[in-house]
């Protein structure tokens, strides 16, 4: 699984705060994992993960690309360990184990596997023809293969040996009160989305949202904060008409509006929204043509950009960050996380 956590990438005010203290920092002794009885220290962890290239963790922010560091290196050692005790019943060395439940299992990738991985990854092999690189390619395909059926016999081991992760992820304050949200108060889990309404990746997020806030249900709050981008020009118009709208209670439909409509974000297209989403429009023109809300817009990326956000849409579950339009899977696997948590 070395590839697993290079994949995932990366705010504020005290008030109402998805995370109220900095987390406590551990120490190198701290016990950060337990597989069975034994116990797995920052130390060990960071003998690793302090040896990984920065560059494997994208523009991820230093305490972010740290922590999915010692992730990283946690998950071998974990696996290795399992492994170990694992041998150690069988009465056998590692190496014989890895060759009977791993290597044994992985067949070596014919001339068609390779020339396919070849025709769809023109870029990465940068012009070179197929006899320059098919021994390159054999070697990561078998790889990558060695890593999946390695990850399967992880999942058997873990089913007998019972294995704990108590390494803490780093979190970021960012104030949720007063802004559009769906949700109880109470819910365990708080998400907090930076978007923009003229932002396509924001638009194919969306869906995903709802998926999200349809799975967890009362589980989980939903805010939604203002981050037009300068590129963007119609962008800063739409958040500061969604403002407006929600100066009505009509933030969700016309919300919803606007991103059914990325392609009609004029000043006479929000207007016309704000009609489909059933405001007053007289009063709904009166607050977009005197720019009412343009501080609370400017309060929003202000925080973002202290938070570090560069980009949208970002997303911030209890307080850790969540980069871009992510599949399901990368949101569930925080949420369930922080669930267990509580």
């Amino acid at each position: 699984m070395k590839k697993k956590w290079v994949a995932v990438a990366l705010w504020g005010l005290a008030a109402c705060s998805t995370a109220a203290q900095p987390a406590k920092q551990p120490a190198p002794d701290d016990t950060v994992a337990t597989v069975g009885t034994t116990a797995i220290t920052l130390s060990q962890v960071d003998e690793r993960a302090l040896r990984r290239p920065v560059g494997a963790f994208g523009n991820a922010r230093l305490g972010q690309a740290l922590y999915l560091a010692r992730l990283a290196a946690l998950d071998d050692l974990v696996g290795n360990e399992l492994m170990d005790q694992e041998a150690t019943k069988r009465g056998v060395e590692r190496a014989q184990l890895v060759e009977t439940e791993i290597a044994s299992l992985v067949t070596t990738p014919t001339d068609a596997d390779i020339n396919t991985w070849y025709q769809a990854n023109p870029a990465r092999v940068q012009g070179a023809t197929l006899d320059q690189v098919r021994v390159p390619i054999r070697n990561m395909l078998i790889e990558e293969r060695m890593d999946v059926a390695r990850e399967k016999f992880l999942v058997t081991l873990k089913a007998r040996t019972p294995v704990s992760i108590s390494l803490e992820p780093p979190r970021q304050k960012v104030a949720d009160a007063g802004h559009a949200s769906k949700g109880p108060d109470t819910a365990p889990i708080v998400m907090v989305e930076f978007s923009d309404y003229q932002c396509p990746f924001c638009q194919r997020a969306n869906p995903t949202v709802e998926q999200v806030l349809k799975t967890y249900g009362d589980k989980i709050r939903f805010v939604y904060r203002h981050y037009p981008l300068a590129n963007h020009p119609d962008a800063r118009p739409a958040a500061e008409a969604a403002a407006c709208a929600q100066e009505q209670d009509k933030f969700w439909p016309y919300h919803d509006q606007l991103f059914a409509n990325v392609s009609r974000l004029s000043a006479q297209d929000l207007k016309d929204h704000a009609s489909a989403a059933g405001l007053d429009s007289v009063q709904f023109a009166s607050c977009v043509d005197s720019r009412r809300f343009k501080s609370r817009v400017d309060a929003d990326v202000a925080e973002a950009e202290e938070a570090g956000v560069t980009g949208t849409p970002a997303f911030f579950i209890n307080g850790r960050p969540l980069e871009g339009a992510q599949p399901f899977e990368a949101f569930q696997r925080i949420i369930d996380e922080e669930l267990e948590r509580k």
